[in-house]
């Protein structure tokens, strides 16, 4: 998956590191995770842009974030450095485009302005529960064992 390049070698604070290129095949399939991720969250919030209630989508998204991060901790802590094309599909990819800090960012910064209080909880609670629930995934992947 990853293509050592010793000619392209770096230190930093001392410490020597190989720079490393994604091959094709790992791109590829980073897309294809990536456009299957996002489209699993337009699926979630699409429907409700709009008409909803202007907590509805930031609602969703936050859902979309807090699941993400428990998955991708599950993903993480259950395979390690092992299966890395499944790391780059499901992690990078899948998980990476089903959630979003760009639509938090934004959103966020929607919802303080009309109810400053309402905005600053979903700051909150999107960090710390995203914290949460990639601690809560990294410990069931690590209790599920590394599958050789």
């Amino acid at each position: 998956m990853w293509q050592r390049c010793p000619a392209r070698r770096r230190v930093y604070g001392g410490v020597v590191v190989d720079r490393v290129r994604i091959s094709p095949l790992t791109l590829l399939i980073v897309m294809i995770g990536g456009a299957a991720g996002v489209a699993a969250r337009a699926l979630l919030t699409v429907p409700f842009t709009g008409w909803s209630h202007p907590l509805v989508v930031p609602a969703i998204t936050l859902g979309c974030n807090l699941v993400g991060s428990f998955l991708l901790g599950v993903v993480v802590g259950r395979w390690g450095d092992t299966r890395p094309r499944w790391r780059a599909f499901i992690g990078t990819g899948v998980l990476g485009g089903f959630t979003t800090y760009s639509a938090f960012a934004v959103q966020s910064i929607q919802v303080a302005t009309n109810a400053p209080v309402v905005g600053l909880a979903l700051v909150i609670l999107s960090l710390v529960g995203g914290l949460i629930a990639a601690a809560l995934g990294l410990s069931a992947g690590a209790r599920r064992g590394n599958p050789s």
